[in-house]
C-alpha cells in the first residue's frame, strides 16, 4: 500500500497498483478543489471546526498557520487553532497494507473542552470514481466496527477489501458521501460537520465513502491520541486479521518506529560529508528515498499516477541501489526477465498483478537487462542470479506499420535462466542499418523520436554507443560462465561497431544523433533544428566507444551550445523542433524549449556531468552538478519563485523557454534521481564496489 501526501494533506492512497486499484481518488491538480481524504476537528460547544493539516478549512479570517514536515516515510502537520494544539502524523506500515493517521490533540486553554474528530475518505476501488462508484458496496464489520468496501466489478481486484477504522468503539459512521458532503457543498464545508453525529448508513447504490466520528472531553493541558487506519486486503479474513492486529495507539507507534528504523538503516548505508551542504542534503537521504519510495515502490506521483513497471525505467533505478538495497536490484532483474518475449524483445511497460502491458518496436528496452545484470554481478559478486529461471512471454509481434499495442501476453512453456535471457536480448539488438548502426525502431531512450525509423530503416547513433557499452560490460559475465565464444563475439561486435560509429556518425564537431529511414541525418549542422543532441556526445565518453579527441571536442560543443549558465540548466538538444520539415515524432508535440524538445531533460543533463567527470574535467563536472542540484534552485525566495517545485527531490525537466525559463516540472516520479545519486557517489566521489572490494 502507498500514499502520496502533499503539504496540504490532500492525499491519495492505493494498494498494489497506483493506477488500477486506488482506494481514494488521484487528481492531477496540486492546487484545486478536489480532495478524497480529510480530517476535521470540531468544538462541540461552539460547532466551530477546522482541519489539522490544511488552513483552507477554517470558518474565520484569522487562519492559524500550519507547519508541514516531510520526513523519510512520514509527514507531520502541526498547528494551534482555538487553543487546541494538533499534530497529525501520517505514514504507511512497513509490512502491511495499512496507512496510519495518528492525531494527537492537546488542550492549551484553561477550561475543559468537548471535541470531536472526524476522518473521511472517498472510495474508488478502481482507477476512476466515475467508473467505479456505482459498483462499490460498503458494510460495517460486526466484530470490530470497521467500514469495509468492495468493488466486485473490478475484475482484477474483485475479492479485495478496502477498510477504514478508528481506535474508539463509541464512533458514529457513514458510508454515504452525499450525506457527508451535502448538496452544493465541498469537502471544505461538509454538511456532516453541521450535525451532531453520523447516520450509520452503509450498503450498496450509495455515493460511497467512509467517515468515522469520535467525541471526547479534554481537560486543560490534557492530551489524547486518536488513530485512523485506511487499508486493503485480498479477502475478508485477511482484512479482519489486519484490523485486529493493528488496533491501539501503542501498535501504531511501533509501526512508525519500524518505518523510521528502516529508512535510517537504508539511507545510512552511504553517507557523504563534503563542503557543499546542498550536495550532502541530497545525497544523504532524498535521492535514494525518491528512487526507492517513488520510483520502485509507488510508481506514482502528482504528474503521473502510473502504477506500471517500465522495463528500462526500474532497471535503471535499481542500479543506484547496489550499495543500499542490492536485494531490490536482484528482484527487479528477475522480474524483468519474466517480461521478455521468446523473440528477445520485452514489454515496454506492464501493470501488476496481471501483467497486461505494451509491446513496441522500442530499440533499447531489452538491452537494459544485460547491462543491469552485469553491473549487479560485478558489483555484488552474486553470480547466483544468473541461474534464476523465468518463463518467456508469447504474443503476436508488433505489425511493421504499428508503433505498439496493448494486450495481455500469455506465458510460454519455454523458460531460461537470467543469463540466457540476457543473451537473447543482446542477440535481438544486433540489427543494423545501411550505416552499420543499430536500428532505432519506434524510438530509443528518447521515446519521443518514434518516427525516425517508422519504416524500419532508421538508425540511432546514441544506441550504437549504448550497445557498445552493453557488449563490453557483458563480455566478462559470459567469460565468467565459461561462454568464451559468446564473450569473444560481444567483444568483436563492439570493436566493429566502434569503427562504424567513427566512419558514419561524426559530423565535424560532434556526433550525430540518428539517421531517418531515408538516410537524412539528425543532430547535424545540416539540420535547421536539433543540430546537436547531448546524449550522443555524453555516451561517446561514458561508453568508451568514441575517439578520445573527438569525444572531448564534442563535449566542448555541448558546454558551449547546451549549457545555459545564466539560467542554471542544460538543454537536451538545440535548436528545438518547431517549424522545419523534420518530423522525428511526438517530441514535436512539446512546446519548443520544454521537456525533451530542447528543455533540460535531467537524465541527459546528469549524463553530461558524468561524461565531464569521466574525461577528468572536474571543474565542469562539479559546476554542472551544482546547476542540476534542486536544493540550489530553492536556496532563496527569488530562485524558488522561478523553480516553483520541491527543491529537495529531482525534477525530470526544467523549462528553457520564456516566460517559464528555469521552471521545474515532473518532480518525484523520475529516474533522474537514481542517475543523480550515481553521478555524485560514483562519478564525482569515486565510490566503487567490486564484490568484496571497496
Amino acid at each position: 500500500l502507498g500514499s502520496v501526501v502533499p503539504e496540504s494533506g490532500q492525499a491519495y492512497t492505493w494498494n498494489m497498483n497506483a493506477h488500477l486499484y486506488r482506494l481514494t481518488p488521484w487528481q492531477s491538480d496540486t492546487v484545486g478543489e478536489a480532495n478524497g481524504e480529510a480530517f476535521y476537528i470540531r468544538d462541540e460547544e461552539t460547532a466551530k471546526f477546522w482541519s489539522p493539516s490544511s488552513s483552507e478549512i477554517s470558518p474565520s479570517d484569522d487562519v492559524a498557520p500550519t507547519v508541514t514536515r516531510h520526513g523519510f516515510g512520514y509527514s507531520v502537520f502541526e498547528r494551534i487553532e482555538d487553543d487546541i494544539h494538533s499534530e497529525l502524523t501520517i505514514f504507511v506500515a512497513l509490512d502491511a497494507s495499512i496507512k496510519f493517521s495518528i492525531l494527537k490533540l492537546t488542550n492549551r486553554s484553561e477550561r475543559p473542552r468537548r471535541l470531536s474528530v472526524t476522518g473521511y475518505a472517498e472510495w474508488v476501488l478502481g482507477d476512476l470514481r466515475t467508473k467505479s462508484a456505482m459498483h462499490v458496496m460498503t458494510e460495517v464489520e460486526p466484530k470490530f466496527g470497521a467500514i469495509y468496501a468492495r468493488n466486485p466489478f473490478n475484475t482484477e481486484f474483485a475479492e479485495s477489501i478496502g477498510f477504514f477504522d478508528v481506535d474508539d468503539t463509541a464512533r458514529t459512521v457513514t458510508a454515504d458521501r452525499t450525506e457527508f458532503i451535502g448538496r452544493n457543498r465541498t469537502w471544505r464545508n461538509p454538511a456532516a460537520l453541521r450535525r451532531t453525529r453520523l447516520s450509520g448508513r452503509v450498503g450498496a447504490a450509495l455515493d460511497p465513502c467512509a467517515a468515522m466520528q469520535v467525541t471526547f472531553d479534554l481537560a486543560p493541558e490534557q492530551e489524547r491520541e486518536i488513530v485512523f487506519r485506511l487499508g486493503a486486503a485480498n479477502s475478508v479474513a485477511a482484512a479482519n486479521a489486519l484490523v485486529q492486529r493493528f488496533r491501539g495507539v501503542a501498535i501504531a507507534h511501533q509501526a512508525l518506529e519500524a518505518v523510521l528504523q528502516h529508512w535510517q538503516r537504508t539511507l545510512g548505508a552511504v553517507q557523504v560529508d563534503t563542503p557543499d551542504t546542498a550536495l550532502n542534503v541530497l545525497t544523504n537521504g532524498w535521492l535514494v528515498y525518491q528512487t526507492m519510495g517513488c520510483r520502485l515502490w509507488a510508481r506514482s506521483g502528482y504528474y503521473q499516477s502510473g502504477g506500471a513497471f517500465g522495463f528500462r525505467d526500474q532497471l535503471q533505478d535499481v542500479m543506484a541501489l547496489l550499495h543500499t538495497e542490492p536485494g531490490a536490484a536482484r528482484a527487479q532483474i528477475v522480474l524483468c526477465a519474466s517480461r521478455q518475449f521468446v523473440e528477445g524483445d520485452v514489454q515496454h511497460w506492464w501493470h501488476p498483478p496481471s501483467g497486461r502491458g505494451v509491446r513496441t518496436h522500442c530499440s533499447d528496452d531489452y538491452l537494459w537487462l544485460p547491462l543491469t545484470t552485469s553491473r549487479y554481478v560485478l558489483t555484488t559478486g552474486d553470480v547466483s542470479i544468473l541461474d534464476e529461471t523465468s518463463r518467456f512471454l508469447e504474443g503476436r509481434p508488433v505489425n511493421a506499420e504499428d508503433d505498439s499495442y496493448y494486450d495481455m501476453p500469455v506465458r510460454s512453456d519455454e523458460s531460461a535462466d537470467v543469463y540466457q535471457h540476457c543473451v537473447r536480448a543482446i542477440l535481438h539488438g544486433l540489427k543494423f542499418g545501411e550505416h552499420g548502426l543499430p536500428l532505432i525502431g519506434s524510438g530509443d531512450w528518447n521515446d519521443g523520436m518514434n518516427l525516425v525509423g517508422m519504416r524500419g530503416k532508421g538508425e540511432s547513433v546514441w544506441l550504437a554507443f549504448f550497445l557498445f557499452y552493453v557488449l563490453r560490460q557483458f563480455a566478462p559475465i559470459a567469460r565468467m560462465r565459461g561462454e568464451t565464444s559468446f564473450a569473444a563475439r560481444c567483444e568483436h561486435e563492439a570493436t566493429q561497431l566502434a569503427m562504424r560509429i567513427e566512419e558514419t556518425a561524426w559530423d565535424g564537431d560532434w556526433y550525430r544523433r540518428a539517421y531517418f529511414d531515408d538516410g537524412t541525418p539528425l543532430g547535424s549542422k545540416s539540420n535547421p533544428e536539433c543540430q546537436i543532441d547531448s546524449i550522443s556526445q555524453s555516451w561517446s565518453v561514458l561508453s568508451g566507444a568514441g575517439d578520445h579527441a573527438r569525444s572531448r571536442r564534442a563535449m566542448d560543443a555541448v558546454y558551449a551550445r547546451l549549457v545555459r549558465r545564466e539560467h542554471a540548466l542544460i538543454q537536451l538538444l538545440d535548436p528545438p523542433f518547431d517549424k522545419s520539415d523534420l518530423d522525428p515524432g511526438y517530441i514535436r508535440g512539446y512546446v519548443p524549449g520544454v521537456r525533451e524538445n530542447g528543455g533540460q531533460y535531467t537524465h541527459a543533463a546528469i549524463w553530461t556531468a558524468m561524461a565531464f567527470a569521466a574525461l577528468g574535467d572536474s571543474r565542469r563536472a562539479w559546476e554542472l552538478t551544482s546547476m542540476i542540484n534542486p536544493v540550489n534552485h530553492g536556496s532563496t525566495p527569488e530562485t524558488e519563485a522561478i523553480y516553483k517545485v520541491e527543491p529537495y527531490v529531482v525534477a525530470a525537466d526544467v523549462y528553457a523557454v520564456a516566460p517559464h525559463t528555469g521552471r521545474g516540472g515532473w518532480t518525484w516520479y523520475t529516474g533522474s534521481a537514481g542517475w543523480m545519486y550515481r553521478l555524485i557517489v560514483e562519478s564525482l566521489l569515486g565510490l566503487k564496489l567490486q564484490g568484496d572490494r571497496l
